[in-house]
């Protein structure tokens, strides 16, 4: 029997909010939901985004008022709603109008004349240019004489052509959730949404540490772009030419490994494994599938698997806007025939488009097998048997689709058919599409889902695309993907495509459905679903994710009467897990931050030629000493 990789636990932030107890996907639906869980949903939002303050009794404006929850929403709902979602970039990141740079100018001298300017000694370039004749003055200072022309760097400002962006609800700052001192943005995501999905599991880490041993735990994270804020690349790059000196700690903060480095380091603690893995926009989808891989090869027992992107830096906006990738505000207002762009409608998948809308964002998922989740009396949100990468082949550009999503979809399809049967794949599933908001995209995806459901004698197969709300968040798109299809599962409703008023005409739709509003599927609930993912350079990916009922009656099938002794257990990590929740919503971002705490003593290591040992853990590293190579073996 191989384990069985299950979902115990799930966090991050988003443009949507937070993602644990389903905060985020509550925004996406918000008018699908009875009144109770949209008040919930607003006044937990008005709470991350600082509007309102929770003093143990009541709701406190900036004031100090105190205020109910009808009153937080009469107050801040609006606010909430236009303070969440993709709308414009606003200007608590940078003023997308006013871009700092630098123009090259030519002085030219008049005829007979030079050019002459005045420096003092701190000015002075350490390597004088030899068209510089340097004149020392009284007081220290130079006078520069340039004969002919001189060429300058001139400060200036410029404005981006897209301003539209999934950032993170108004107000909410990670920064300011713990000592994030010299940490760029995508690490403090990376501790955030670990952090997030660790608290929501509703078993303390301890106790799960203390369960198995310490290498068969694991972290499998990622980011797609590295940190190219200041902190990190971003500022190491810039340095030298804004005159600046680069600090010792960009280089190794900027890394795109250091996601899994700091959630190994400062939020588990652990020895165990780590694995950074990228693939372009699937990169999510990437550690997913090694997480899964060693889960159900026994290698591991404890997964912590996710991706952290801070994109929303000038320069990486200009360097898609460059690509044509970007929905630009003159493209949009052209879809629209108007003079302003609609920003809240920037990412339109598969209606006419123009380009995706980059986002910011960070999800982690705590996956466990099988039987450690039953011992442990863990909360099953869904089960990933199965994760599908395939290559494009030989193509025409670097960031043209191929023919590997065929491959990763179609084996997605069959194997999902193989596992639950055909007629719950067939009946009782949907797809949670890419949508990345391009006219290749919509044109070339919605052809293979097409295609494949033909092939698989499927109709009427609904697809959701969450890029429609919380836009296109790099590396952690495909996360943002699978939380939302778990919210799914939960609620009974498949998010529409609300940003779009018809879909667009090249859009295959022979035997596929696009939703333009929620959809209630209570009446025939969806028990899989097939998170798709593309990125450029062929980088293609499909998951199979089973809901929480079906895992449930899988585990039943292999577990029987001892699922009652299970279902007994999981009510106390249920408890603790609405616990957690309800702080959550009131504000509390329980960040786990490590730094500082007393180390290993590696000296206390002990080594023997069986096992090996390290203080403060509860198991020792047990050596595999068995040969698969047995039989070529002398």
């Amino acid at each position: 029997m191989q384990a069985l990789p299950v979902i115990v636990g799930f966090g991050g932030y988003n443009a949507a909010g937070r993602s644990s107890s389903h905060q985020a996907f509550r925004r996406m639906v918000l008018e699908s939901l009875p009144q109770e869980e949209q008040q919930k949903t607003i006044v937990g939002l008005a709470c991350l985004m600082a509007l309102v303050t929770w003093d143990g009794e009541s709701y406190r404006d900036a004031d100090n008022n105190a205020m109910g929850p009808e009153q937080v929403v009469d107050t801040f709902g609006q606010r909430v709603l236009e303070g969440t979602l993709i709308r414009r970039l606003e200007d608590t990141l940078f003023d997308p109008t006013k871009i700092y740079g630098h123009k090259r100018v030519q002085v030219q001298a008049k005829e007979g004349e030079d050019v002459v300017f005045k420096l003092g000694r701190r000015d002075m370039p350490s390597s004088i240019p030899d068209h510089w004749d340097v004149r020392k003055l009284e007081g220290g200072s130079f006078e520069v004489h340039i004969s002919g022309a001189g060429e300058f760097l001139v400060p200036t400002y410029s404005e981006q052509e897209a301003k539209a962006a999934g950032q993170l609800p108004s107000g909410f700052d990670p920064a300011a959730k713990y000592n994030s001192r010299f940490h760029p943005k995508g690490l403090q995501l990376a501790l955030l949404g670990a952090s997030d999905a660790i608290n929501s599991v509703g078993i303390p880490w301890d106790q799960i540490a203390a369960s198995v041993r310490p290498d068969e735990v694991g972290v499998y994270g990622t980011s797609l772009m590295g940190q190219l804020t200041q902190e990190g690349f971003g500022g190491l790059l810039q340095a030298r030419l804004k005159g600046e000196r680069t600090t010792s700690k960009q280089y190794a903060l900027g890394l795109n490994s250091m996601p899994a480095d700091f959630v190994n380091a400062y939020v588990l603690g652990s020895v165990g494994h780590t694995e950074a893995i990228t693939g372009a926009c699937a990169s999510f989808l990437y550690v997913l599938q090694a997480a899964v891989r060693d889960i159900r090869n026994g290698r591991r027992r404890v997964a912590v698997v996710g991706s952290a992107d801070a994109g929303l830096t000038p320069e990486i906006i200009e360097g898609f806007s460059n690509m044509g990738a970007l929905g630009t505000d003159d493209n949009l207002c052209k879809l629209d025939g108007t003079d302003t762009p609609d920003w809240r409608r920037a990412s339109r998948p598969f209606g006419e488009n123009c380009g995706f809308t980059i986002a910011e964002g960070t999800q982690y998922i705590v996956l466990m097998d099988d039987a450690l989740a039953m011992e442990l009396g863990a909360d099953i949100h869904g089960a990933v048997p199965d994760v599908f990468i395939n290559a494009d082949g030989v193509k025409k550009s670097i960031s043209a689709p191929g023919a590997g999503n065929y491959v990763s979809f179609s084996k997605a399809i069959a194997t999902a058919m193989t596992i639950v049967g055909e007629e719950t794949v067939r009946h009782h599933s949907f797809i949670h599409a890419h949508g990345s908001s391009t006219p290749a995209n919509r044109v070339t995806e919605s052809e293979i889902f097409d295609r494949v459901a033909e092939a698989f004698d499927i109709h009427d197969w609904p697809v959701a695309a969450v890029k429609a709300y919380v836009g296109h968040s790099l590396s952690g798109a495909s996360g943002d993907q699978l939380v939302s299809a778990l919210g799914s599962f939960k609620y009974n409703i498949l998010p529409g495509i609300k940003t779009i008023t018809q879909v667009a005409s090249d859009v295959r739709q022979n035997h596929v459905l696009f939703p333009m509003k929620d959809m209630d599927v209570s009446e025939n609930p969806m028990d899989v679903a097939f998170i798709n993912s593309k990125g450029f350079g062929g980088n293609n990916a499909t998951a199979i994710l089973l809901s929480p009922n079906k895992t449930e009656e899988m585990l039943s099938s292999r577990y029987g009467s001892a699922m009652k002794d299970y279902q007994q257990r999981r009510e106390q990590t249920r408890k603790a897990a609405e616990d957690y929740a309800n702080s959550s919503d009131h504000g509390q971002v329980d960040v786990i931050y490590r730094f500082g705490e007393s180390m290993i003593d590696e000296r206390g290591i002990q080594i023997s030629c069986d096992r090996l040992h390290v203080p403060g853990y509860e198991h020792d590293v047990v050596f595999d000493k068995a040969n698969p190579w047995e039989d070529m073996s002398r």
